[in-house]
């Protein structure tokens, strides 16, 4: 069959489809349709299996779907008699709209995420020389040591591997600040710098001023190295040893392949994750994008690169000049510029890196201000759907990708918008409820369930609602601010490694707290009007289910940005390793529970409790090494604390001073066994059902802001306390003392006029 027949028959059978699907219907048959649709996404969820059932289940889901969306342009909308009703209906129903394009494109994309198959080690007489890149600017001497020391561990022939420090925060430019101490600060951390490369067989390199950010970093050592493969790691991602060996096979399977891009992996929660204690049960916000969309992405070829974890072809590259830096987001641009030039991306869905992510909510916020800016960048300054050398699919993942991040405007919408009847009686949409239950009901659960079915082992229910709310808050105005000027935004670097010593509220918490306050008082409007007032319909009842629906997502919110502390800077990876510990002239075999950059910490042994461990104690950790760069070489171990007893003991070491060979040692032990970071993730990649994941977020959502209270409440009673304090003590004796000194004050005019007067004289 040829194309144009093929999309004859597509556009009939699409056209067919849609007069199905717009066939006006009772209120019960509708009820009644969506009903059988949901049990037969249940028989399809319990005993369908591979492709076809899959696509059936997304079909069908599909059906209910587009039925919502017929009735809302069709019944819904209030009459254009009454035009503030019609304008408000209208932006409503066009943010739902925009979700259901998200809905739509992310099915076509997701529908069947591909599978790569794993590569055979192929003889180190064939692989191609690699530059490793490691950007840095203000992290910290131990984080590069460890990223540096397990890079250069990596499982690749030695003389095939160089590996770069691109320091940006020791530049000319930076050594010769008019402050004279941030001169000397950017002086003093570049010799620091340039003798840790020197002990740890790495280059350093700097430049002379600090222009386009990373990219101009980066593309700055592209004018030195000489390599087949470029690698770029974030200077707090380190790399598993096996890194190479599952990647860099792929450039010589396809010639025309200028990216490899694996997932970003994070050892510490991000804020929500502390805040709301999920790290080690509830999967990452990134896991949805990492474990299923890339690979959808990847299907169409469309995969892009992330700022780190990432191969590229050198000769790409230099056909763009280098890493793109018109966006703050070079990451996604440069993709963006080498697949409209037809060169090709692979994603391999393994955790290979370990990385940081932001500690507090303030500098997630930063974070993510700075992606979603980025974004809009590339979308106004180099429009997908205009960018010339694009397949037509690949435009679609690339405007799927750039205008989710327009999900701040309809978030707040849906959140603000049932205010506008409960407040002000405008009706935004028509309907009784029973069309509500026969169609918004069941479209709500449709959805709930395809997200579950796609998402379920990456995302729970509702948490999606979570993340969009509290970005949006402040990401709104970040995306007013892009459109008004794109060409503005510029490059900030995201905190980490920070240490929460106590709970606090975020600085960023009080909008939330006036949000919530808002729906709270409508929500209490809502039910007096409901219950009380004459004429109040059942609209009112759908209107308050809608805004107490959005008063648990502001609820859970608060549980956000109510910073948990988190005295430990240094998350930790659960590891299966033997080792000798050495205190003083004994020796004996332990094995470690887990560890990080900052310790270990050994299980219970019979052997160790005759030891009689006291803390402050120091010795000495050797491993039986994975790698071929650690031979005989120890870590300094200082004893701090022993939870439990017997076999049952957990002790708790942290890592002395170490010199710079030393964290090889820490490198082997940390980031040899590649099979480590996988083990934890599907620890936590549990399917969570919809009952089970709601009744967890309305939980959230009723307990979590009584947490956020009470800190608010501390929070004050520290205030006061501490004016209290600064305040002059209030006695008897202070008020006379008070009286005496306005008695002199009072006296002094009069005194000075008096020696005036004899000065005269």
């Amino acid at each position: 069959m040829s194309a144009t027949m093929r999309a004859i028959a597509w556009g009939m059978s699409g056209l067919m489809a849609l007069i199905l699907l717009t066939q006006p219907v009772s209120v019960h048959n509708q009820l009644a349709l969506s009903a059988t649709v949901i049990v037969g996404l249940i028989v399809i969820w319990i005993f369908g299996r591979g492709l076809v059932a899959r696509q059936f289940f997304l079909a069908l889901a599909s059906f209910v779907v587009i039925r919502y969306m017929y009735w809302r342009w069709t019944s819904t909308l209030p009459p254009a008699s009454d035009p503030l009703a019609f304008g408000i209906g209208l932006v409503l129903i066009v943010a739902e709209m925009y979700c259901m394009l998200i809905l739509a494109i992310s099915l076509i994309i997701n529908a069947d995420p591909l599978v790569r198959p794993r590569l055979e080690r192929e003889d180190d007489d064939r692989l191609p020389v690699v530059d490793v890149f490691i950007p840095t600017y203000n992290e910290d001497e131990y984080i590069l040591a460890t990223t540096i020391a397990a890079a250069k561990s990596m499982d690749y022939p030695a003389d095939k591997l160089n590996v770069w420090l691109l320091d940006d925060g020791g530049t000319d430019q930076k050594c010769n600040d008019k402050d004279p101490a941030k001169a000397e600060a950017a002086r003093q951390r570049r010799i620091s710098l340039q003798a840790l490369c020197a002990q740890l067989g790495a280059i350093y390199l700097t430049r002379k001023r600090n222009e386009h950010a990373k990219a101009g970093n980066m593309n700055n050592a592209l004018g030195h190295v000489k390599g087949d493969i470029v690698v770029v790691f974030d200077a707090d991602h380190a790399p598993f040893r096996a890194f190479l060996r599952e990647t860099v096979g792929y450039f010589a399977k396809d010639p025309k392949t200028f990216l490899v891009q694996t997932p970003h992996v994070f050892l510490n929660p991000d804020p929500i994750e502390k805040n709301l204690r999920t790290f080690h049960e509830m999967p990452s916000e990134n896991e949805m994008f990492y474990g299923v969309t890339q690979r959808g992405l990847d299907k169409w070829d469309g995969s892009f690169f992330c700022g780190s974890a990432a191969l590229l072809r050198r000769a790409a590259l230099e056909t763009t000049g280098g890493f793109s830096g018109i966006t703050i987001t070079e990451d996604c641009e440069t993709a963006f510029e080498l697949h409209s030039k037809g060169w090709n991306s692979v994603y391999v869905d393994k955790p290979l890196i370990a990385g940081l992510q932001p500690e507090t909510f303030t500098s997630f916020i930063g974070q993510r201000s700075r992606w979603c800016q980025g974004m809009f960048q590339i979308l106004m300054l180099k429009n997908p759907a205009l960018k010339k050398g694009l397949k037509f699919i690949q435009r679609v993942a690339y405007l799927s990708s750039m205008t989710f991040w327009f999900f701040p405007v309809p978030r707040m919408i849906f959140m603000f918008a049932p205010l506008t009847h409960i407040f002000f009686d405008i009706k935004i949409f028509v309907s009784n409820f029973d069309e509500a239950i026969a169609y918004t009901l069941t479209y709500m659960i449709v959805n709930v369930m395809l997200q579950n079915y796609l998402y379920g082992r990456v995302r729970w229910p509702w948490v999606s609602e979570l993340y969009e709310y509290v970005q949006g808050v402040f990401l709104a105005k970040a995306i007013v601010s892009v459109v008004m000027s794109p060409r503005k935004p510029t490059f900030n670097v995201t905190a980490k490694g920070l240490t929460l010593d106590e709970d606090h509220l975020s600085e960023l918490a009080w909008p939330f707290f006036a949000i919530y306050g808002l729906l709270f008082s409508a929500g209490l409007v809502a039910a007096y009007r409901y219950m009380f007032e004459p004429g109040v319909d059942n609209l009112m009842l759908v209107v308050g289910l809608w805004n107490l629906f959005n008063m648990m997502i502001a609820g859970a919110a608060l549980g956000a940005v109510a910073e948990r502390k988190q005295p430990d800077r240094h998350p930790r990876l659960t590891i299966t390793r033997e080792g000798t510990l050495t205190v003083g002239d004994k020796n004996i075999r332990v094995r470690m529970k887990d560890v990080s950059a900052g310790g270990v910490s050994l299980l219970g042994s019979s052997e160790l409790s005759a030891l009689s461990l006291d803390v402050g104690m120091a010795g000495r950790l050797s491993i039986d090494p994975l790698g071929e760069i650690v031979k005989d070489e120890t870590l300094p171990l200082t004893f701090v604390h022993q939870s439990g007893t017997g076999d049952t003991a957990v002790y708790g070491f942290e890592f002395g001073a170490m010199e710079p060979d030393e964290y090889y040692v820490l490198a082997d032990l940390m980031y040899a066994d590649s099979e480590a970071l996988p083990s934890f993730l599907q620890t936590r990649r549990k399917h969570k059902n919809v009952f089970v994941g709601s009744g967890r977020f309305i939980w959230w959502g009723i307990s979590e802001p009584v947490r956020a209270i009470s800190y608010l409440l501390k929070r004050e009673k520290e205030k006061k306390e501490v004016a209290a304090a600064e305040a002059p003590p209030k006695t008897s004796l202070s008020w006379l003392r008070r009286f005496v000194a306005m008695g002199k004050a009072a006296q002094q005019p009069a005194a000075d006029a008096a020696a005036q007067v004899k000065q005269s004289a």
